[in-house]
Order: structure tokens, then sequence, then C-alpha cells
């Protein structure tokens, strides 16, 4: 009903274009074209003849709308500041394009085109005006005005056809006497300034002849002017007062001044149009024109299935690029692998400026123990202490056991074979000897364990004095490997590729994701539904062509990796004796750092077994101690017994 009876405003032109956008969408889900299951009488009256029309069409209903539309744009036009290139053919050549020309006379082809090139050549004009007025190029003002007399000699030809003709009656005759008019006289104005360029260039033999043309030109155009308004005869003498003058001036200089030969104008080269006028586009799908689409929630099947095959379409598109992607990745991590270069750890220089925290640690605890090294010490020298007094007893003890045997000895030689067969040792003496040795096999072996624990002590005391000490002498105890400023360059270098290594991995997995969302959110369901079924392969490349860029960018990415991969076979090749020289002293570290270590955990176990041995050589000193008393009871005995015998 808006449509039906619009204001003669801008606001109509929203309205009649938001009408047929909405039109657009119901055709594209109801059957309502012709002959159709739910097509229903649309009527309308021919503009010329007064005449109803009705067609049982809903595109005809559209083809209406699009005519007024064109219509009421071309008066808004004419209202207008004459300032703007838009112009109102787009409606009619919307129309012209999409829409069947059978539908009434005043949709012909002829008269559609009739109004097309009316409407750019009014724009154009416009064009024309301002670029006098801004002082434009001489050349440039030809040319405007150049295309002004094409869009009109275009509207003569719809004109001068019997069909217009005889629809259009006498305004046929009065509108094609009108575009002639306009024809010869903006060829003089086109002429005038293709003068005013031969005037700028010193060509005055051309300068003549171009104004003279303007000058045939505009005399034509004037025989054509009669009947035309005042305002029109004015703006005809003006331009009869200029090109006059022009002529008049020019001819005279070249007579008597220059004397050129003046060239015939068929000789010259021809102005060439410029067409720079627009018509305002139609497009009964954009969303800013014609507002929601009030027949959203209606999607036919078929448009389903479309949106069906788009998805396959996308899915192709996905698949062809992930194996590509995939193809370079396997190459991409068998060439790592191979390389064995982690870029995390390549440059590991770090790691020798500071103490590890492993350490760190230990220094920290014996920090708070300062007699750490003192204790151990101590507890070995007592262990040294004990472990000798107990050698000493028993030493003294296989003495006097060997005392008394040659004591013995000596007494059976003097008393030679009286005594029938060999004295026995007394009881006491055979059971020190007994106890003697069982003592000295037990001293045997703990003497070999004790020799250990003194050889375990020497080993880690040093370290362990070392971790007690001032962490700058832990750091100097560590060794670092000397790199010269060419290995360093060396290692920077490749740093520097595996840096672009991962910064290509990166990029191509962002590209990767962004691809697949695009893909994700991608839904042209709605733009199928208003799309004709023979147009569905050209919406489908049409829609496609927004990956392109992705794509481009993704095919770079896979391209660099060739590069980027010799790069970093070049910096390897260089960095395998820096890699030799920083892994042997990369091994020194840890072992040194394990050694460390391993000495301040083996500092309780030493303690520990420092207690024990004193704790078991003070048991065998006591036992020892007592033994030594009782031997050397047992010699004392044993001598008295020999002194008596010796008497008797």
């Amino acid at each position: 009903q808006s449509a039906v009876t619009v204001p003669r405003d801008f606001e109509g032109c929203s309205t009649l274009r938001k009408y047929f956008g909405q039109l657009h969408y119901l055709q594209s889900r109801i059957p309502m074209g012709a002959e159709q299951e739910a097509a229903v009488p649309v009527a309308w009256t021919e503009i010329f003849s007064g005449k109803t029309v009705t067609h049982e069409d809903i595109k005809y209903e559209q083809a209406c709308i699009l005519y007024n539309l064109g219509a009421l744009h071309s008066m808004l036009g004419a209202m207008d500041k004459r300032v703007s290139e838009e112009c109102a053919a787009g409606a009619f050549t919307y129309l012209r394009d999409h829409f069947p020309h059978s539908y009434s006379v005043d949709m012909s082809h002829q008269i559609l085109n009739l109004n097309i090139n009316l409407m750019l050549g009014q724009a154009q004009e416009c064009l024309l005006e301002k670029s006098m007025l801004d002082n434009r190029k001489s050349f440039l003002v030809a040319r405007i005005s150049a295309q002004v007399v094409d869009y009109y000699k275009e509207a003569c030809r719809a004109l001068e056809n019997s069909e217009t003709a005889s629809l259009l009656g006498k305004i046929q005759k009065d509108w094609k006497k009108l575009v002639q008019m306009k024809i010869y006289y903006f060829a003089a104005v086109a002429h005038l300034h293709m003068g005013k360029q031969a005037e700028e260039q010193q060509k005055f033999g051309e300068r003549v002849i171009y104004f003279q043309s303007a000058l045939d030109k505009l005399n034509e155009a004037i025989k054509l002017a009669k009947g035309q308004p005042e305002t029109v005869q004015e703006a005809l003498r003006f331009t009869m007062d200029v090109i006059g003058g022009k002529y008049n001036s020019a001819k005279k200089d070249n007579d008597f001044i220059y004397h050129e030969a003046v060239p015939a104008l068929d000789t010259l080269q021809a102005v060439k149009g410029a067409p720079l006028v627009k018509a305002l586009p139609v497009n009964p799908t954009d969303p800013a024109v014609t507002g929601p689409d009030i027949f959203a929630k209606l999607v036919p099947m078929a448009a389903h299935e479309a949106s069906s095959l788009y998805s396959e379409e996308k899915a192709k598109l996905l698949r062809d690029v992930m194996a590509k992607i995939e193809a370079k990745n396997e190459v991409l991590d068998q060439f790592m692998d191979s390389m064995q270069l982690d870029p995390e750890t390549v440059d590991n220089l770090d790691m020798y400026s500071h103490i590890p925290p492993v350490l760190m640690e230990k220094c920290a605890a014996l920090s708070v123990r300062p007699d750490t090294v003192k204790n151990l010490v101590q507890s070995m020298q007592v262990l040294s202490g004990v472990f000798t007094d107990v050698e000493a007893s028993l030493k003294e003890i296989r003495d006097l056991l060997e005392e008394d045997e040659a004591q013995e000895q000596k007494l059976q030689e003097l008393l030679g074979k009286s005594p029938p067969g060999p004295r026995a040792s007394p009881p006491a003496l055979a059971e020190v000897s007994k106890e003697c040795s069982k003592y000295m096999e037990v001293h045997e072996k703990a003497s070999f364990t004790n020799t250990e624990l003194h050889k375990a002590m020497n080993l880690h005391i040093g370290n362990l004095r070392l971790l007690s000490g001032p962490l700058e002498q832990v750091r100097a105890a560590l060794p670092s490997p000397a790199l010269t400023e060419e290995d360093k360059q060396v290692l920077q270098n490749l740093k520097r590729v595996l840096a672009k290594v991962q910064e290509m991995r990166e990029q191509r997995a962002s590209l990767e994701q962004q691809l697949r969302e695009m893909i994700q959110k991608d839904d042209i369901t709605t733009s199928l539904v208003t799309t004709d079924r023979s147009e569905m392969k050209k919406l489908f490349e049409e829609q496609l062509k927004k990956y392109d860029q992705i794509k481009v960018y993704l095919e770079q990415n896979l391209a660099a990796q060739e590069n980027v991969l010799k790069a970093l076979t070049d910096a390897n090749v260089k960095y395998a004796a820096v890699r030799k020289a920083l892994a042997e002293v990369e091994h020194k570290w840890n072992t040194t750092v394990q050694t460390l270590v391993a000495s301040y955990e083996a500092y309780e176990d030493l303690m520990k077994k420092s207690q024990e041995g004193k704790d078991f050589y003070t048991d065998l000193e006591g036992k020892a101690a007592k033994l030594l008393e009782k031997a050397r009871a047992a010699c004392r005995a044993a001598e008295a017994a020999r002194q008596q015998l010796l008497e008797k």
C-alpha cells in the first residue's frame, strides 16, 4: 500500500526499494511467477496510454516498482542542485537487464534505453557544468561534453524507433527535437574546448577549425530551439557571443599573424567521450536497503539442498588445502627429527651463568650447618684413635703369647727329652690365644671397612668444603664453555633460523584455524533462497572467492618452507663443531654437579658409618683390654710354673 501511494521524496525511494527487495525475497519462496501455483493478478496503469495492464506474475509487480523507482529518481534529480553525477538510470538499467520487455509497451527495450540514456545524458550535463565551473583542463571538458552528445545520440536512436514513436505520439516529436538540439549544442561546447586546447598548444590552424565547427553546430542548435523557453534562448545567445567572439579573434590572428594552414575537420582525431557518471545501483538483496527479510523463516527444500552442495564445495576446498599442509608438515617433522635440534635447548649457555637449583639447595642446607666438615673429620679422627688402640692391644697380646711360646721352647731345650712328650700350654694361655685369634680376625675384617670409609671420606671431604664455602667458588668450580665470537655468531644464526621455522609453523597453524573458522561460519542459505537455480554455480564461485586471500597466504607459507629448511641445513653444518664442544662441556658440567650432589648425600652415610665404627671399636677395645690383662696374668702364671720346674 505504501509503495502504491509513495510520497515524491527520497523517503519514497526508500519505500520502493524496500518493497522491491521484499518482493524478491517472497518470489524466491512462493511459486507466484507466470503460470505457477500461487500466481495472482497484478494490475498497473500504463504511463503513456493510460490503459490498465494485468499479468498473473509477481515479476510484473517488481518491474512496475522498478519503473516507478527510476521515474521518482528522475523527478528528484530534476528538482535537485546540479552538482551530483549520480542518476536515475540504475533502476531502468536493472529493469532492462533482468525482466521481460513484453509486460507493457512502456517497458519495451527501446523505451527503457531511451530512459536510461536520457538520465545518463542529464547527469553527464551536471558533471560538465561542474567541471567548467571548476576550470578543469580544456581537453577533459571537451571529452565530458562529447559523452553528453553520445548519450543523447543513443536516446535519439530510441526515439526514432517506430514502436517508440507510436507509443509517445506528439511527445515523441517534441522530445526528439529537444534531444537533437542538445546533441548540436553539446557538440559545439566540445569543439569550443578542443579549440581552447589547440590555443594552449599554440596550434592556431586547428584552433580556427574547431571554433568554426563549434559555431556551425551552435547555429544548428539555434534552429532546433524554436519554441523552447526564453531561458534556453538566452543560454544559446550567450554561447553564440562566446563562440562567435572566439572564432572571429582566432581567424583574424591566424590571417594576420600566424598564417597557419587550417586543416579539414575530418582530418583531426575525433573527440572520445569520457563517461564519468554512475547509475544508482539496484541490489534487491542488500539488507541495508531492503531491511530484514520478513520471510526469513521460510527456507525451501531446494535451498537446503543447495546449501548442502555448497557445504561439500567448502569441504572439498578444505580437503585440498589440508592435503597440502599435511604433506609439508610431514616433511618438516621428518627433517627436524633428523636434525635433532630442539629450539629450547640448542642454546644452553644460560645454564652456565648460575648454580643449578639442586646444588643451591645443598649449599643452603650446609650453610645452616657450618660444622659439617669439622664434625666429620673429628668423627673419623676418634674412629682412627680407637682403631689404633685396639690394634695396639691385640699386638701386645700377640707379642706376650709369642714371648711365652719362646720361653717355653727354651725350657724344652734345657730339659731335653727327660719329660715324656711336649708340655701342653696352660689352659688359661690356650684360651687367651683362641680369643686373640678371634679378635684379630674380626679386626682384620673391620680394618678393610675402616680403610674404605677413610677413602670415601677423603673423596667427599673436599666437595663438602666447596659446598660449604662462598657461592662464587662453587660457580667457578663448575665447567663453562669458552666460545669464540665466530662460534657465538654461528649459534645466533642457528637460533634465528630455528625461530623462523617456529614462526612458519605457528603462522601455518593460525591460518589453518582461521580457514576452518571461516568455513564453519560460512552459511549462504539466505542468499541461496533468493538465487535462481541456473545462477547457483555462479553464486558458489563468487562465494568461494572469499577464501582466495587466506589460500594465497597459506600457499606463500608452504612455498617458503623449502628456503627455510635449506637455510637451516646450512646453519646446522656450521654449528656441528660448536655443538660438539657444547655437548662435551655440558657432560662435564652435569658430571660435576652430580658428583657434588653425591658428596652432600654421602655425608649422613659417612657420619652414620663412622659412628658405627666407633661403637664397634669401642666395644672391641674393651674386650681387647680385658684379654690383655688376662694374657698378662696367664703369662705370669706360666713363667712362674717354668721357674718352679727349673728349680726342681
